[in-house]
């Protein structure tokens, strides 16, 4: 298994060592759709257990924050930003999280847990009225990293 940064020489899983990189800002987009009906869509703002769209924003929020005790081996960072939009678009609802950091290793996985737990909101405030949603598109769609 060479080359994967998370498994050593002897084959076993570690966390990567990164203390030795210099502080760099960072900054990660991720994107998720939920696919639903129309008629979902139109009742987003009064599902009975409340506003989806307000609620799974919150939760990309304090999920992003929570990256690191919800996937093994991953750094914990100290998130300059966390800004997580959800746009109603045709086929359902449109989720963009951005994430941004000053660290030694890079802000992905915190924007992409934001994007999917934000659509995995939106899902559960929903299903009661639509069970043929699908959560898709979840995916990495830029990475920046400046010097500082």
């Amino acid at each position: 298994m060479s080359g994967l940064s998370h498994v050593g020489p002897d084959g076993a899983v570690r966390m990567v060592d990164v203390g030795g990189k210099p502080l760099s800002r960072r900054r990660a987009v991720a994107r998720a759709l939920v696919v639903m009906a129309p008629e979902t869509v139109a009742r987003l703002g009064e599902l009975p257990k409340g506003d989806a769209l307000t609620t799974a924003q919150l939760a990309g929020i304090m999920a992003a924050k929570r990256t690191s005790e919800l996937i093994p081996l991953c750094h914990p960072l100290p998130l300059t930003a966390i800004d997580v939009r959800l746009t109603i678009v045709s086929a359902g609802v449109e989720i963009e999280a951005v994430a941004e950091t000053t660290a030694r290793t890079g802000v992905e996985m915190e924007a992409l847990t934001a994007a999917g737990v934000a659509a995995l909101t939106v899902y559960d405030m929903a299903k009661a009225i639509d069970k043929a949603m699908v959560i898709t598109d979840l995916a990495l769609v830029e990475k920046t990293k400046e010097a500082v």
